[in-house]
């Protein structure tokens, strides 16, 4: 008997610190995978940035579900495999009990991975329905008609339209980026077409970007931005040799300044200058200016 005690204690005792080292093992695992990649403030935002419109937050708040789904899924499968690890370790020669089947846990293995599909499926199609969806009466409606290698923003409506009827845009020029004036909290929709090849209208921040096609094909999306400021936006989809110059910035004011940004506009100013009548600076952003003089379209600023 005490030659028996004498072998089951040190035993035990190996149990014990394995299984504790295993434990630290998945705190330690779960603790790089919160804190990887993320400031203490986005703690729980999985490396997902913040956007400035209400559809981003849906973006975000899908993200962050899914990343904790996928986080506890994945603690849950290491805690099986470390438990499976300890507890069926080799013990000597003989094997252990041979099973063929488990039918409550193939059962498992089969309905627990659909329930997760189809509720991520779920939330994916709401997400998904917020960031499309188009609304009648619109605040705001801007034609967005992108061609090699610029942007022309034309705002409609009756306040937009000069003196000789024509609605308000803004292009580009040799010395300035286009900037595309818009207010906050109002809803916006962009109605996109191309004159010549495929490109993309993509602002960072919107964390959202939407191809522009040529032919009879015209995109429409719709955003509310929820904070001021200005935001450089790019072309996102490769259109030829001067694709990385292609940008444009997007300027979010107050409403009353943007009906004065209009106001000047139709009254004749340049943007810049239109922007200078709301106590804007025109290059708000450090991204260059555009060359018009390498486009292949005859458009005039």
């Amino acid at each position: 008997m005490v030659a028996k005690d004498s072998g089951a204690r040190p035993t035990a005792r190996r149990t014990r610190s394995k299984g504790r080292i295993a434990a630290l093992g998945l705190v330690a695992v779960a603790a790089v995978t919160l804190l990887s990649g993320c400031s203490f403030r986005n703690a729980f935002a999985f490396g997902w940035p913040h956007g400035v419109s209400t559809q981003s937050k849906a973006m975000y708040d899908m993200w962050t579900g899914t990343a904790m789904a996928a986080l506890a899924v994945g603690v849950f499968v290491w805690a099986l495999i470390f438990w499976c690890i300890i507890r069926y370790r080799k013990r000597g020669d003989e094997l252990p009990v041979q099973t063929r089947y488990n039918m409550p846990i193939e059962a498992l293995y089969t309905i627990l991975p659909f329930l997760v599909i189809a509720v991520l499926f779920f939330y994916t199609v709401k997400a998904q329905t917020t960031v499309d969806e188009i609304k009648p009466n619109p605040a705001v409606t801007v034609d967005v008609t992108a061609f090699k290698w610029n942007w022309q923003f034309t705002y409609e409506g009756e306040a937009a339209k000069g003196a000789d009827g024509a609605q308000v845009t803004t292009i580009g020029d040799s010395d300035y980026i286009p900037v595309l004036v818009l207010p906050v909290g109002e809803r916006v929709r962009f109605v996109e077409s191309s004159k010549d090849v495929i490109h993309s209208f993509w602002v960072p921040e919107l964390l959202f970007k939407r191809d522009v096609f040529p032919g009879n094909v015209v995109n429409k999306f719709e955003v509310t931005l929820d904070k001021t400021g200005a935001y450089v936006g790019r072309c996102a989809e490769l259109c030829g040799t001067y694709h990385s110059q292609m940008n444009f910035e997007m300027r979010v004011v107050s409403p009353g300044d943007y009906d004065k940004f209009i106001a000047a506009k139709v009254s004749g100013l340049s943007t810049p200058d239109a922007l200078r009548a709301i106590g804007q600076e025109p290059f708000a952003t450090t991204t260059e200016p555009f060359d018009t003089s390498r486009t292949s379209s005859n458009f005039k600023g």
